[in-house]
């Protein structure tokens, strides 16, 4: 079925990060089959590698003339944020650092409970998850506000805006993550910039089976009754890069199974 034409990426190059997570195939794919260039960034060679792989998989059901790239480096630094938009402008060399959308996911957990979280592994999270997309955002960022055009959009867990027992370093990192998002949105919108964030629930590209308690958990707080899959993101993450979503800004839109909706 083609993409609509409000949907279209065709033309467009998207720069993705990601920790390893199980949507970066997924997230990956779907920019591509909207017609996107996808460069991906990730914190480790075998977690390029499975994105890498998936969009050669998916080769022939993209439109012709996208290039995809990418390198493995640490955004956490500003020395590995300029490596990687460096091996960006290397890979698309007439393109002049056009860079139309920028795709944030990458989070990393820390189970723990709040007492026993040290400074370290505290400081960790957040340069992991807030720090590395605060720097590749004002990297891109500034070449978008250049252009006068972009598109910025943050994956986020939905305990962005709830707490979770062990998850308070974690929780923490993406409600700055949110607060960001508003924020950028807020300061880039008269450059004809958009930012979004793209919240999840709870995700898992396997059929796992859950232990008893899980699944309990599960039934009681989730709404449609099931775990989310990766390829659930992806028609949103389109929607969210794409001239569909023009008037729409500094917004969380969650795929969550209605999680967020439980009290």
């Amino acid at each position: 079925m083609p993409v609509l034409p409000e949907f279209s990426l065709a033309g467009r190059v998207a720069i993705l990060s990601t920790a390893g997570s199980d949507e970066a195939p997924f997230l990956a794919q779907a920019l591509a089959e909207a017609g996107a260039s996808v460069f991906t960034i990730a914190r480790r060679q075998e977690s390029l590698d499975l994105v890498l792989q998936a969009l050669e998989r998916n080769h022939d059901r993209a439109p012709g003339g996208v290039v995809h790239g990418g390198i493995a480096a640490s955004l956490a630094t500003k020395d590995g944020v300029d490596q990687a938009m460096a091996a960006f402008d290397v890979n698309y060399p007439t393109n002049y650092g056009q860079a139309d959308i920028l795709v944030n996911d990458g989070r990393s957990m820390l189970a723990r409970p709040f007492d026993e979280i040290t400074p370290d592994e505290w400081d960790e999270v957040h340069s992991r998850n807030a720090k590395s997309a605060f720097l590749l955002c004002q990297a891109v960022g500034s070449r978008m506000v250049e252009r006068g055009y972009g598109r910025v959009v943050n994956v986020i867990s939905e305990l962005a805006e709830r707490g979770m027992i062990n998850g308070s370093a974690f929780a923490a990192s993406q409600a700055v993550l949110l607060s960001l998002t508003r924020s950028m949105a807020v300061e880039w919108g008269k450059h004809n910039i958009r930012v979004n964030a793209l919240g999840t629930g709870w995700f898992s590209s396997e059929d796992l089976p859950l232990e008893e308690q899980q699944e309990e958990l599960l039934v009681r707080y989730t709404p449609l009754r099931r775990r989310g899959h990766p390829r659930d993101i992806g028609p949103l993450l389109v929607y969210l890069c794409s001239e569909s979503c023009d008037y729409s800004t500094g917004q969380p839109v969650y795929v969550d199974g209605g999680l967020n909706a439980h009290p």
